[in-house]
């Protein structure tokens, strides 16, 4: 929003008129070299300086009454153009070329000429010669080159100060591209040092020495923005929660800020810059589970709020925390919050109920999606990245991803689409290494795998004409890198490639739900089917509680039957003992009876 400043001046106030006369030149002064001043001066060479020597020139036209009948395809025979038929009048027109062409004198003078002409005469009676035959092929093909991928380190700008801090967002200069914004920041929560600076830096990418310009905030910036209509107006999100915008024609100073009850309670990951008339609208998304709009115009209070409650209640104890935000300019009403838990929830601004804004969910991350795109020039499709995995979705699938890499051995921590090729991406790990992947060339492995530093990448952005790409790191250093042209050049066919590479795995992805939910429709009724006959069944089978008390049951009684056949056992054993001796008794009672008869028989 530039201001303009209008200055008037009266033509009598500029004094008297300047006269200027051609003459030959004058020379007044020569001043000539010296010598001795030589060594205080190094040659450069080579010394480019621009020139512009190419003569000035005005372009004029033309049209006469005749060229302007022949543009409309009317072809003048002897007698010329009639006076009393006016060129405007279409029908009239129309009628007459009609007429002429039906005259036997013009058929025989198009016939005499057509050997010499053939080609143009054609062309001019049945073609229109300002057709435009290639009118769809708007962007430079080129053929696939022979080069190899590579990228090359052009600058490197590093976090001026003693304590280091992790560079969390990059944001490329609207116009030109030739400057750089980098928010830092600590995000491991409570051990950012006391004497840790909340600055970020404005870069020119030519001067890695010292940043261009200092953003003051109160609390670090998570995550900075650029306003793509105005590159003047910049707008972060900081790690208390609160929005700001900056004017960098004002200073370092925020221009606005928002106020801590109306602002965020965690921090703020992601901001963007709607697409409106005014250019003043933004929306931010944080962990705390909300996703709030703001007028920079009225930062006191955001202008609407969305909690992302999965249920739809509205419950924010129950909210999704949100870390990275999509909004397409194609689709001003559609907006994608990727979330802590792995889940993409697909949301529509424009619904009439909160409960109606949460149009559906995309799970299949086993980590919070750090990085979350559609892609340029197929907006159904977007690319996700988190855990060990990057994943292309479709908007039809709501299961699973058509696409994904494989697992990796260490964690990926952002990623973004190529603005200029549909079918090139790019992922940033933190062991420091930068793929690039060509899911035309081959989906298995990255197709440029470079290791940028040592420390883990935290964030990654690609300047428009896709030529160079930022990289920041954990410690603060923002790398910038240089890639081939064949990764920054559309390629023969490749948007109608890569258009039917989509389709199919989606149609692929499609069959594969379907069946699995015929599967799970099958087992559920087989399931149903089950417990209705055994609800038919008389003597059906027992529950488990049922089982183990029948079997508890059985046993202890098995265990009495033991018992008491141990018991009648030795009773019978003691029994049967007892017989033997009373038998005994008895014999011996009887022979000691017999002996005494016999005794007392004798004595008598």
């Amino acid at each position: 929003m530039e201001i303009v400043y209008v200055y008037t001046k009266k033509r009598s106030e500029f004094g008297r008129q300047c006269n200027f006369s051609d003459r030959p030149a004058e020379l007044h002064v020569d001043i000539l070299p010296d010598i001795s001043l030589a060594a205080n001066f190094i040659v450069r060479d080579p010394c480019n300086v621009t020139v512009q020597c190419a003569e000035e020139m005005s372009e004029h036209e033309v049209n006469t009454e005749r060229f302007e009948s022949e543009s409309r395809g009317i072809n003048h025979v002897e007698g010329g153009w009639p006076k009393d038929l006016n060129p405007e009048d279409m029908e009239a027109t129309i009628r007459y070329r009609k007429k002429v062409e039906k005259d036997e004198h013009y058929q025989n003078t198009i016939m005499q000429i057509a050997g010499l002409m053939e080609h143009c005469c054609k062309q001019n009676n049945a073609t229109d010669i300002y057709q435009e035959f290639f009118e769809d092929e708007d962007e430079e093909v080129v053929e696939e080159s022979e080069e190899q991928p590579s990228a090359k380190t052009i600058n490197v700008f590093r976090d001026p100060n003693e304590v280091k801090r992790t560079a969390t967002s990059l944001s490329w200069h609207p116009d030109g591209n030739h400057k750089l914004a980098v928010s830092y920041s600590s995000l491991e929560f409570q051990r950012a040092p006391n004497d840790m600076s909340f600055d970020s830096y404005i870069w020119d990418i030519e001067n890695p020495n010292k940043p261009e310009m200092t953003l003051k905030p109160v609390s670090p910036l998570v995550c900075l923005e650029y306003n793509p209509k105005d590159s003047h107006i910049l707008a972060g999100g900081s790690y208390n929660g609160q929005i700001a915008y900056w004017d960098t024609r004002k200073g370092s100073q925020p221009a606005e800020m928002s106020t801590i009850e109306h602002s965020h309670r965690d921090p703020v990951y992601k901001v963007i810059w709607l697409q409106s008339k005014t250019g003043t609208d933004i929306f931010s998304a944080s962990t705390d589970g909300q996703v709030l709009w703001w007028d920079i115009r009225k930062m006191s209070e955001p202008t609407e709020r969305l909690v992302l409650d999965p249920s739809k209640k509205g419950n924010l104890d129950n909210a999704l925390g949100a870390v990275s935000l999509e909004f397409e300019t194609t689709m001003p009403t559609k907006f994608m919050v990727g979330t802590e838990q792995g889940l993409v929830v697909s949301c529509n601004r424009k619904a009439k109920t909160p409960a109606e804004k949460i149009v559906c969910t995309y799970s299949g991350h086993h980590g919070p999606i750090y990085a979350l795109q559609r892609n340029p020039f197929f907006p159904k499709n977007f690319l996700t990245v988190a855990d060990w995995t990057a994943r292309i979705w479709s908007e039809d699938i709501k299961e699973s991803s058509i696409m994904w890499t494989k697992y990796h051995m260490a964690h990926l921590l952002d990623g973004c689409w190529s603005p200029v090729r549909p079918s090139v991406f790019f992922t940033v790990k933190m062991d420091g290494t930068l793929d690039v992947w060509d899911i035309l060339f081959k989906q298995n492995d990255p197709t440029l795998s470079l290791k940028v530093c040592d420390e883990a990448l935290s964030s990654i952005r690609v300047q428009d004409n896709s030529r160079f790409l930022g990289c920041g790191s954990q410690l603060g250093t923002t790398t910038l890198l240089e890639i081939s042209a064949g990764l920054c050049t559309l390629q023969k066919n490749e948007k109608a490639m890569v258009s039917e590479m989509f389709e199919r795995e989606t149609k692929r992805e499609k069959i594969l739900e379907a069946r699995h939910r015929e599967m799970r429709l099958k087992e559920r009724s087989r399931s149903e089917q089950s417990r209705e006959d055994e609800g038919k069944e008389a003597d059906g089978e027992e529950s488990a509680e049922e089982l183990v008390a029948r079997a508890e049951r059985e046993f202890f009684e098995i265990m009495e039957a033991e018992k008491k056949k141990e018991w009648n056992e030795e009773r019978q054993r003691e029994k049967d003992k007892g017989v033997c001796e009373e038998k005994d008794f008895q014999e011996q009672h009887e022979t000691n009876g017999v002996s005494s008869f016999k005794r007392s028989e004798i004595s008598l």
